[in-house]
């Protein structure tokens, strides 16, 4: 089956065809690293994982470079080491440790390359000269704005008219704008801001600007996917678009793909309805491939309504499907089924739904296979089912019990050893009582 994406620009599933199938590039736009990356945060990198195996799969792993920056530059970075009174990289090294710690917990694949964007500013201040001497840009008070009348097709990727693209960008109507739609490519910083020497004076960059130098430095002026949230659609990818086009003089993406919002029953996360899930907490209460696979069981591109209750049925799926894989001594094939669904425009729940109808004694080899080739499935069954819970008693404290009960029922103390056998039940362990005597067990919630 041929891959299909639905690109953004178009609105339609297309067939990829990638530029080049010995070297595939795909980037997609990361955390502003200032505090822990709620659950909304970690859909793009789930999303974008998947479709990264899948690429290296059909084309090769070293045919395939994924590149998802880290954003160490903005007012908001600023605005937190200000509170703190810190400087900047305190607050930007912490959570960028915590960040790849967290998606790793959730079976997230390290990127082929992780550019920082305060690593870039010498290729940022080129491109802004580019553009100035192409009259795509101007400077004024400090300040460099992108020309938006000068890109006679801009808004082709979120279809947007003028008025309404004012309006959502929520641009400053700054007296120095040539037009109220002209975005800051460069912007000027105060003696106690962060900053770098620029032939516009100290300043720092537009946030629009770092993903498009970050892109021609480490994958090229053109690539095959750009990825990112529903919400970057507008202003951000329709601004780097128009920086890339207009520097490099030709097409700068051949798929947009964008991912749905995450809600949380049916409404918008916010910390005020105690809605608002990060990721760091979530791991405190739920295994990573139970938050993994609740992120994937809606289609991408739809709203995905996140629940604890949601990845508590999930963490039961998984319990279910590691208790199945616990005699599959070996990994087949990645079965076409999950293949085919995935190629269908990265349709997680079929996926899921064909792995589904592969949870049975006779195809839990293909079951593993398949739920591993997606990021699940990937500890062994007896870690899985026996390891600690911060929900519960501990492996270690089972197993005393569990000596306890023995030692209860070899001294006929029978009473006490179904104490401890309901005790666990209660606890959510269930004994598996052996014919030679000896008990193994399992958690079941």
């Amino acid at each position: 089956m041929t891959l299909t994406l639905t690109n953004t620009q178009s609105g339609n599933k297309e067939r990829f065809i990638p530029i080049d199938p010995k070297n595939v590039r795909m980037y997609v736009c990361g955390p502003t690293v200032y505090d822990y990356a709620h659950i909304g945060n970690a859909r793009p990198p789930v999303v974008f994982d998947i479709l990264y195996r899948l690429l290296r799969h059909e084309y090769g792993t070293d045919h395939v470079t994924y590149a998802r920056n880290i954003t160490d530059i903005d007012d908001k970075i600023m605005e937190r080491a200000a509170e703190l009174a810190v400087p900047i990289q305190t607050i930007t090294h912490k959570y960028s440790a915590i960040y790849r710690d967290d998606m790793a917990a959730i079976n997230v694949l390290p990127p082929d390359i992780e550019p920082h964007a305060t690593d870039h500013i010498k290729e940022m201040i080129e491109m802004v000269e580019q553009l100035i001497a192409k009259d795509h840009a101007y400077s004024v008070s400090g300040h460099v704005l992108f020309h938006v009348p000068s890109m006679a097709n801009y808004g082709k990727l979120s279809h947007r008219g003028r008025d309404e693209m004012v309006a959502g960008a929520r641009v400053d109507k700054a007296p120095y704008k040539k037009d109220q739609a002209d975005f800051i490519l460069w912007k000027p910083s105060a003696n106690d801001q962060v900053g770098w020497e620029s032939p516009w004076g100290r300043g720092r960059p537009g946030w629009h600007l770092e993903c498009s130098a970050m892109i021609a430095a480490h994958l090229g002026i053109e690539i095959d996917i750009h990825g990112g949230g529903q919400d970057l659609i507008f202003p951000h990818h329709e601004n780097e678009c128009a920086q890339s086009e207009c520097s490099h003089g030709h097409s700068f993406v051949r798929y947009w793909m964008h991912n749905g919002y995450v809600l949380s029953h049916g409404e918008k996360m916010s910390k005020s309805l105690g809605n608002f899930y990060t990721v760091h907490d979530l791991l405190a209460d739920f295994p990573g491939e139970a938050i993994r696979l609740t992120l994937m069981s809606a289609h991408y591109r739809q709203p995905l309504d996140f629940t604890k209750e949601g990845i508590a049925e999930n963490k039961r799926r998984l319990d279910r499907w590691y208790r199945l894989i616990a005699s599959a001594n070996s990994v087949g094939e990645v079965p076409q089924t999950v293949l085919d669904a995935l190629k269908d425009d990265l349709n997680t729940p079929r996926a899921i739904a064909e792995l589904e109808a592969l949870a049975k004694p006779d195809t839990a080899a293909e079951l593993k296979a398949g739920a591993q080739f997606i990021g699940l499935l990937s500890h062994s069954s007896e870690e899985w089912l026996k390891g600690d819970r911060s929900d519960g008693l501990s492996a270690d404290r089972i197993e005393e019990l569990i000596a306890e009960r023995r030692n209860a029922r070899t001294n006929k103390d029978f009473s006490r050893a179904d104490e401890i056998r309901d005790e666990l039940l209660h606890s959510g362990v269930r004994l598996l009582d052996r014919p030679d005597g000896s008990s193994d067990w399992e958690r079941i919630a």
